[in-house]
């Protein structure tokens, strides 16, 4: 099983970054690949996605670049999903680390990554526009 640490740096500020990406309202605008849709239920958030809905749920607000989040497929399974922002001398990088679950085929999880670098890069344009 493999683990990937994807990163992107953006010439923004950590604080701007963090604000934008732990609205989970913002997913769908800078993680298309992932979020169709989202909306709030309960604690947590259901997320439209290519293969149905799903659960999500952020760590709580904090002021040290933690985005960690919790997605909950609709089998039941958990995934807990590693994100960082940490400042850097132009701006942030934003750093996710993508695991390869069990049964994950190695394409899956290509595909996977692709998905993540394509998100992140779509956070730094919007946020660096």
């Amino acid at each position: 099983m493999r683990t990937l640490n994807i990163t992107v740096t953006l010439a923004v500020e950590p604080d701007a970054v963090m604000a934008y990406a732990a609205d989970p309202r913002n997913l769908p605008h800078w993680a298309p690949g992932f979020a169709r849709g989202i909306e709030p239920e309960g604690d947590e958030w259901v997320v439209h996605t290519d293969q149905g809905p799903v659960r999500l749920w952020f760590t709580p607000p904090n002021a040290d670049g933690i985005l960690d989040h919790v997605v909950r497929l609709p089998n039941g399974e958990e995934i807990m999903n590693t994100m960082r922002v940490l400042a850097h001398e132009s701006g942030s990088t934003v750093s996710f680390v993508l695991h390869q679950r069990a049964g994950m085929s190695e394409a899956q999880f290509e595909q996977d990554a692709e998905l993540v670098r394509a998100d992140l890069l779509n956070l730094k344009a919007l946020l660096e526009d």
